[in-house]
């Protein structure tokens, strides 16, 4: 039997200690989204449980938005997406009126830094990297982001080529610190652009101010990421729907 397996709590039952020994694999970036993890039946047999016991281990994980099934290839990782979920918040069309999901990222800053009171408390550490970029669309500047992750859990992060990155950071936490974002916490405020931020947006100083507050929490519900995003409050639409 798997030693992992074996070692965690027995009173649980054998569905629950796998579900969590799966997660701790995940969490360690065993797997990745690209790849499928095996099978139902190979891990009944590395872990000397029934079939069942994998499938309802395995669905657990799937409704927690750990893992996904695709049909006719598996089950994978999910790959994170949060960070296009910040763009409900001002939607955007292109040139053509097509809506466009993500605009294109722009990295200013990636430098080692002492964390602002609001990230320190949100991370719980002051050991930080700050990171700085713009969300443009066809070169118009949509959003401004300050954005802290721990320096314990991201070494090396300030000094990855800029081709490391595309659009979206979540993926590259997962791929180079096997980091995988499970859930995030977005708090909206408005206030008056200060100078710094106003050039990057290219609007006035004083102008409103559109401000989402953000805390990213990996698969132990441990905080990995404190984010302040501005974009120009001419932009910005909320929408909700109660039923």
């Amino acid at each position: 039997m798997n030693t992992e397996f074996a070692t965690i709590d027995t009173r649980l039952p054998a569905y629950a200690r796998l579900r969590d020994t799966l997660t701790a694999r995940i969490a360690r970036g065993d797997w990745t989204p690209e790849t499928p993890i095996p099978s139902e039946a190979r891990l009944a047999r590395e872990f000397d449980v029934s079939v069942g016991t994998v499938r309802k281990a395995v669905d657990g994980l799937v409704g927690e938005g750990l893992l996904e099934r695709r049909q006719g290839s598996g089950t994978f990782v999910r790959a994170p997406s949060f960070n296009a979920s910040l763009f409900r918040f001002f939607p955007m069309r292109d040139s053509d009126g097509a809506p466009v999901s993500i605009p294109q990222s722009r990295m200013l800053r990636r430098t080692p830094t002492t964390a602002p009171a609001e990230a320190e408390a949100a991370l719980g550490t002051a050991d930080v990297i700050q990171i700085s970029r713009l969300r443009c669309l066809t070169e118009q500047p949509v959003l401004f982001e300050e954005i802290y992750i721990p320096r314990n859990r991201f070494p090396g992060f300030e000094t990855l080529p800029d081709t490391a990155f595309g659009p979206l950071l979540y993926p590259v936490y997962f791929e180079k610190f096997g980091t995988l974002v499970k859930r995030a916490t977005d708090e909206v405020s408005f206030d008056r652009a200060s100078p710094p931020v106003a050039a990057q947006l290219h609007i006035n100083p004083g102008d409103p101010l559109a401000v989402i507050r953000r805390t990213a929490f990996d698969i132990e519900g441990t905080a990995v990421e404190w984010r302040i995003a501005s974009g120009s409050a001419a932009g910005f639409r909320y929408r909700s729907e109660i039923n």
